[in-house]
C-alpha cells in the first residue's frame, strides 16, 4: 500500500515538473503566437471572469497615477452616514456582479446606435476606494482626496481634457465629497440633477439634536453642499430632484429645499406630465452646456422593482419609465454621476435591484460617450466649452 502511494506521488511530482518547464522560459513570443493565445482564451462568460464592472480592464487607478482613462468606474463601499438600514456599502460588489451580463464584446445599445465599451472612450474600472468605516470624518476626507485624484487624471483621449467620474455606493452622503472634489477639479460651481424618493436638502439643524447634530449624513449632503457654496445659487442655472414621494417634517421642508435652489419633481407627476414631460422640464432647467453632476439614489424606483435599498418607499417609478427618462436626458452635459444606495441583502433571490443599478449605469456610460462623439462630429472638435475649463 505504502509503495503503491509513494509511486502516485512521484507520478504527481513529475506530472507536476512537466508542466512547470513545459514553456521555455527564454522564448520570445511572436505576435501571431500571442494572437492565437488571446484567440483562444481571452474571452469571458457571464458568469465567469474576475468581478470588475462589465468585465472592463481593471487598474487600481489610486496607486497607479500614471494610468490614463476617459471615464473611471470606481466604488465607494461605504454606509455609515445611514439613517435606517445600513448594508450599501455591499453595492460596490454586487453591482459589479450584477453587471456580469454585460461585455464590450455584446454591449451595442440600439436606442444610441453605439456601444459604450467600443467608441472613443477607455472606460477602465478603478476599483474601490479604502474608506473607514469607523470614522466619517475620515470617511469624507478619504472620498474626496481619491475623487479628486482619479478627476486629475490624464486622459487617454483628445476629445475631453478632463475624465468623467462614475461612482458605485455606497450610500448617499457620498455625493458631498464627490461634490467637493468636481469644485477642486473644475474650479466652479455645479448643477446636480437627483433621482431620488427624498429631498436630502434637510438642515441637520432642524432635527432633535439634544446630543448634538450630525450634518454629514445620507439626507443633508445637498443642504451641506449649498452651505459650501458647491451648487450654483443662480436663478439661471438650478439643479433638479425628480422622483420625490417622501413625507416631510412639515412643509418648512419644501420652502427651505426652494430657498437652495432646487425645482422639484414628485413620482406622481409622471401620472400627468408622463415621461416627456418629466425629461423637457429636466432640460430646460439644466440646458446642454454646464457641466451636470447626476446623481441616482437606487429608491427612486419603487420597492417592487429594487426593494434592495436602505429607506424603501412606495410610490416609485418603474424600472422601464426610469430608464426611458435617463434616455431622453442623453443631452446632459454629465462629468461625474453615481448610483447610490444598492443595499442587495434585502433584495429578492431575483437580484432585482442590482440589476437594475448596473443597467443605470450602463445607460449613463452610453450618454456619457455619445454626446462627447456627437458632439465633436457635428462640430469637428470640441471646442472650449465650460466643461473643460
Amino acid at each position: 500500500m505504502k509503495r503503491a502511494w509513494l509511486m502516485l506521488t512521484l507520478a504527481a511530482l513529475n506530472g507536476i515538473q512537466a508542466c512547470k518547464h513545459s514553456h521555455d522560459d527564454n522564448k520570445v513570443w511572436s505576435e501571431a503566437e500571442l494572437a492565437e493565445l488571446n484567440a483562444k482564451w481571452d474571452s469571458e462568460w457571464a458568469f465567469g471572469g474576475i468581478g470588475s464592472f462589465a468585465h472592463l480592464p481593471h487598474v487600481k487607478c489610486l496607486t497607479h497615477p500614471s494610468e490614463t482613462f476617459d471615464i473611471a468606474i470606481v466604488g465607494a463601499p461605504f454606509d455609515t452616514a445611514v439613517t435606517y438600514r445600513p448594508g450599501a456599502r455591499f453595492g460596490p460588489r454586487a453591482i459589479r456582479h450584477a453587471s456580469g451580463r454585460q461585455h464590450s464584446l455584446r454591449g451595442f445599445n440600439p436606442r444610441t446606435n453605439t456601444n459604450p465599451y467600443q467608441t472613443w472612450a477607455k472606460i477602465i474600472d478603478c476599483g474601490d476606494i479604502p474608506i473607514t468605516p469607523i470614522d466619517n470624518n475620515i470617511a469624507q476626507r478619504q472620498m474626496f482626496e481619491a475623487l479628486t485624484e482619479l478627476g486629475q487624471h490624464r486622459t487617454a483621449s483628445s476629445l475631453i481634457s478632463k475624465p468623467r467620474l462614475m461612482v458605485l455606493g455606497g450610500d448617499h452622503s457620498l455625493s458631498l465629497p464627490a461634490l467637493r472634489a468636481l469644485n477642486k477639479i473644475y474650479g466652479h460651481e455645479i448643477q446636480v440633477l437627483h433621482f431620488d424618493a427624498h429631498l436630502d436638502t434637510w438642515d441637520p439643524n432642524a432635527y432633535p439634536a439634544y446630543w448634538g447634530t450630525t450634518p454629514f449624513n445620507h439626507g443633508s449632503m445637498f443642504w451641506l453642499a449649498n452651505q459650501e457654496g458647491l451648487l450654483s445659487n443662480s436663478s439661471d442655472m438650478p439643479s433638479v430632484h425628480a422622483g420625490l414621494r417622501t413625507r416631510l417634517s412639515s412643509i418648512a421642508d419644501f420652502e427651505d429645499d426652494t430657498a437652495q435652489n432646487w425645482i422639484r419633481y414628485s413620482a406622481s407627476d409622471i401620472d400627468h406630465l408622463g415621461t416627456e414631460g418629466i425629461i423637457n422640464g429636466i432640460m430646460d432647467a439644466l440646458g446642454t452646456t454646464n457641466p451636470i453632476y447626476l446623481s441616482v439614489d437606487i429608491d427612486v424606483l419603487d420597492p417592487a422593482f429594487a426593494p434592495g435599498t436602505g429607506t424603501p418607499e412606495p410610490g416609485g417609478w418603474s424600472t422601464r419609465e426610469f430608464i426611458h427618462i435617463l434616455r431622453g436626458i442623453e443631452g446632459l452635459n454629465i462629468v461625474g454621476a453615481d448610483v447610490v444606495e444598492v443595499s442587495p441583502v434585502y433584495q429578492g433571490s431575483g437580484e432585482e435591484t442590482t440589476f437594475a443599478a448596473a443597467q443605470v449605469v450602463y445607460e449613463l456610460l452610453t450618454s456619457m460617450t455619445k454626446r462627447v462623439l456627437h458632439k465633436d462630429v457635428s462640430q469637428g472638435s470640441l471646442g472650449a466649452s465650460k466643461d473643460e475649463l
